[in-house]
């Protein structure tokens, strides 16, 4: 893979092939007279051996590859900033062409090596815990956009593959942005992720995360039955009402049930649900045994969740011996219950401190912050 192999062609007449799974690139080339093969060994090219520049393909012909480089371009984000925490975690700030910028996170781990990628610029909902919903929304990002994060981590990890220690086993659809706010595109993203001939990686290695839009999880059950990660962050829905604004929309029972449903696909067999802890907000014994009862008929395992302080926010995060006793509660209860090790938050890589650069965001900021007024009284 060459990390210097960067297109950035705009020209709104040509078909960007980054972001189109097998499906879509057998579309495209039965367009142009040619038969599956062929989009197969296309996404080879792009995504196995990173290579964006049509001449390089030397097993299509001289004849496709002409009319590639007239119909179609290979555009990728560019990474405008990385910063390298002192953990290993690496934050890549990528470009894109409108003049927005996404983050996407590396979290080097013994035994494997997971890429935390943004499906939209900012994000649409206003939990109030996240740093990314004080940025506001722009935009979703395109299918290429997303795939490109991945792309680029690939190539940007290359040189250091020799040596083992970085390698790329997991995606989490984690980063900026609610997922199922921009499905298309994100399935699209997803199914290359998990395609042979694009990265390989098997479905219970590919996590999307969601706030709870209900419907989508429905819908991502029948197209995409990846890994499914809820943010709950509550038991009741007084309080996530507060938190999690999106259950005003869809309420716990009916999240409950639509994770019941997708337990049918899921490769794990179980949900998780990350539980960010704020001191005196959602961490003591009785929410604990509230979050016992929510999930009792739900195969379950919960990840507990260090709150990451963020510039301008009112909470603080519970401290470690409220963390390990909210643990033990959940434990006893059977379910497995773990403690996210928060990495990168030297470098604002960490969860919930993802911002970018977003454009045109001020009414998101004032929705948010009012909205934190009305928490605090």
């Amino acid at each position: 893979m060459n990390i210097q192999a960067t297109a950035q062609d705009t020209n709104p007449s040509l078909v960007n092939l980054l972001g189109l799974d097998e499906a879509g690139m057998i579309n495209y080339m039965a367009r142009l007279g040619e038969k599956p093969f062929r989009a197969r060994q296309l996404i080879k090219w792009i995504h196995q051996r990173g290579v964006i520049d049509f001449s390089q393909m030397s097993d299509l012909s001289l004849a496709l590859r002409q009319r590639l480089v007239e119909s179609a371009m290979l555009q990728v984000p560019s990474i405008a900033y990385t910063h390298q925490s002192k953990d290993g975690t690496i934050k890549w700030v990528v470009g894109l062409a409108d003049g927005n910028k996404v983050e996407t996170v590396y979290i080097p781990e013994k035994k494997r090596g997971t890429l935390c990628v943004s499906s939209q610029v900012g994000c649409m909902l206003t939990c109030t815990f996240c740093s990314t919903a004080t940025q506001g929304f722009s935009r979703n990002l395109k299918d290429h956009e997303i795939i490109g994060q991945v792309w680029l981590a690939m190539n940007a990890l290359s040189c250091h593959n020799k040596q083992n220690d970085h390698k790329l086993t997991n995606v989490v659809m984690m980063g900026m942005g609610e997922p199922l706010l921009n499905f298309e595109p994100v399935v699209s993203a997803m199914n290359l992720m998990i395609d042979d001939n694009a990265y390989g990686l098997a479905r219970r290695r590919v996590t999307l995360s969601t706030s709870g839009v209900v419907p989508k999880i429905y819908e991502l059950k029948e197209k995409c039955p990846i890994s499914l990660a809820v943010s709950l962050h509550a038991p009741d829905d007084t309080l996530r009402n507060q938190i999690v604004p999106i259950n005003r929309k869809y309420p716990l029972n009916e999240l409950m049930q639509a994770c019941k449903d997708y337990l049918l696909t899921n490769p794990h067999k179980t949900i998780t649900f990350e539980y960010v802890m704020l001191k005196d907000i959602n961490d003591q014994d009785h929410h604990a045994k509230g979050l016992l009862k929510r999930l009792a008929n739900v195969r379950s395992k919960i990840n507990l969740i260090p709150f990451n302080p963020f510039r301008g926010t009112d909470y603080t995060c519970s401290s470690m011996d409220r963390i390990l006793i909210f643990q033990r509660i959940l434990q006893r209860g059977g379910i497995i219950t773990t403690i996210r090790k928060t990495r990168g938050d030297d470098v604002s890589g960490a969860c919930g401190q993802l911002v970018g650069d977003v454009k045109d965001r001020t009414s998101r900021q004032v929705k948010f912050y009012a909205r934190k007024e009305k928490i605090r009284d």
